[in-house]
């Protein structure tokens, strides 16, 4: 479980987080929603230790991120940023690898070899695994990227609007990949998005934010209502309903 207790975030003079307060329960997909400005990718980082906040906690798994030497930490939660390191020249491969430097320290075992394997696997890259990432559409870039997340094994994955620049048909795969490998239970997911559709379809639970504060949370069913919408957006919306799920359209 993440808990997080009355935090607050400041860069300089300006506010970005308001004492917030949330648990994320283990299992399946958490979706943080909001406007722009809302807040949603300095949380992330404050959960994954990056950033320092400047009142309140993080526990994950009750483990506090900044308490812990880096290589602990990345062994609990991994974070894909939204603009990685474009690192061109490397290989597919080599850049899922990295994903394993919190456990080899530079001394990769035949256990990480296996897991780099599994991920280009769960990420349909190992046809691509001796691609230089410069070859790759954008599609098959961020695969690569989240893949390399993924390869990280931690409990924990904190996803920065993965979607960005992916097509409507790449963004629905990557979802689809990403709420069937979180099915077991051996990863939570927490992921940002824009796409409210998109966490209306995949996410079991939603924490929606705005002006630096957590406005509702709940599962996906239940806080996808045109209240909390347009509270939290400031625009109307209409709910519709297609093969058991709720489709959000903006009026």
């Amino acid at each position: 479980m993440i808990e997080v207790s009355n935090l607050s975030y400041a860069a300089g003079d300006t506010r970005i987080l308001h004492d917030v307060s949330t648990r994320i329960e283990k299992g399946g997909i958490t979706a943080l929603i909001g406007p722009n400005g809302a807040g949603k990718s300095t949380l992330l980082h404050c959960l994954s230790g990056l950033e320092t906040p400047s009142a309140g906690s993080v526990r994950i798994d009750g483990i506090d991120p900044l308490a812990v030497r880096p290589e602990e930490r990345a062994r609990v939660v991994a974070l894909l940023q939204q603009s990685p390191v474009l690192v061109s020249r490397l290989s597919v491969r080599d850049l899922v690898s990295f994903g394993r430097w919190p456990h080899h320290q530079g001394r990769p075992k035949a256990e990480d070899r296996d897991m780099v394997e599994r991920a280009l696997t769960a990420f349909s890259l190992t046809d691509l695994a001796e691609r230089t990432i410069a070859t790759l559409s954008g599609g098959q870039r961020q695969r690569a990227f989240i893949a390399m997340t993924w390869a990280q094994d931690t409990p924990w994955m904190l996803l920065d609007e993965p979607l960005n620049a992916l097509d409507p048909r790449h963004a629905r795969d990557l979802m689809a990949r990403l709420h069937g490998l979180s099915r077991d239970g051996a990863r939570s997911i927490v992921i940002v998005l824009h796409d409210i559709n998109a966490a209306a379809g995949w996410a079991d639970h939603i924490v929606a934010m705005k002006d630096g504060r957590i406005v509702a949370q709940d599962t996906s069913h239940e806080l996808l209502t045109e209240p909390t919408l347009r509270e939290v957006f400031d625009t109307p919306f209409e709910l519709l309903e297609h093969r058991g799920r709720k489709v959000v359209v903006a009026r």
